[in-house]
């Protein structure tokens, strides 16, 4: 069986990576700008949980008066380009860590390709996986719901789409294509879609919890 997950809110709390991000920005406006890190940061998280991300760099700069296209261009690239700091859910350390000598482990995520690549570094997951793939290094039309990067994985590994597994969390994207393929698919209700309502035909073959239910529904799936 070749398993496979996502990243964001499946293996790590995504919210952790957007609060780095922001303490980054922050930072720099301190230096570049001499507004205070502490307030900037407090300001872009009230916008954040407010409006959601699309101008959380327009707004902090707004408020110190100093808003301009350039400006917000460069806090995205600092926000994108940041080093983060992150740390896997325990039970996906769990996970891989029981995994890692029994199936081909396999990553596929969405995604800017410099952000994504720098979560993968962060969270120390380059050596874990067999492969990485950042679906936008292969062009954004193979972003999910694309199965592109899926049967990629299936050419490499010689199999049935019946003998891949993926594990995600966003009833959206991640798992209506694969689906109709047969491939086994599981959701984890994790991070920001966990109460996330799924449309006919997007609704993930399994359902857990968290990921320390996962080897539960794998067992089942192979003595099927």
């Amino acid at each position: 069986m070749i398993l496979i997950f996502d990243l964001d809110d499946t293996l790590y709390d995504e919210r952790s990576y957007v609060d780095s991000g922001l303490h980054a920005v922050a930072d720099h406006g301190a230096r570049a700008f001499g507004w205070d890190a502490k307030e900037a940061f407090r300001c872009m998280t009230e916008v954040l949980e407010r409006e959601g991300r699309g101008r959380i760099f327009d707004a902090v700069l707004e408020r110190h008066g100093l808003a301009t296209r350039g400006r917000v261009a460069a806090l995205v690239k600092v926000y994108r380009h940041h080093a983060p700091d992150l740390a896997l859910f325990p039970a996906a350390r769990r996970v891989l860590d029981r995994y890692r000598d029994e199936a081909p482990l396999y990553l596929v995520t969405d995604g800017h390709k410099v952000v994504q690549a720098n979560k993968v570094t962060a969270l120390d997951l380059w050596p874990r996986f067999r492969r990485v793939m950042i679906t936008h290094r292969f062009g954004i039309r193979h972003a999910k719901p694309s199965i592109h990067c899926f049967e990629r994985i299936r050419a490499l590994e010689g199999c049935a789409w019946s003998d891949m597994v993926y594990v995600a969390d966003n009833p959206a994207k991640d798992f209506v294509n694969l689906n109709r393929q047969g491939m086994p698919t599981v959701r984890v209700l994790t991070g920001l879609h966990r109460d996330t309502p799924a449309q006919p035909g997007y609704e993930a073959r399994h359902r857990i919890p968290d990921l320390d239910a996962l080897p539960g529904v794998l067992d089942a799936l192979a003595a099927v």
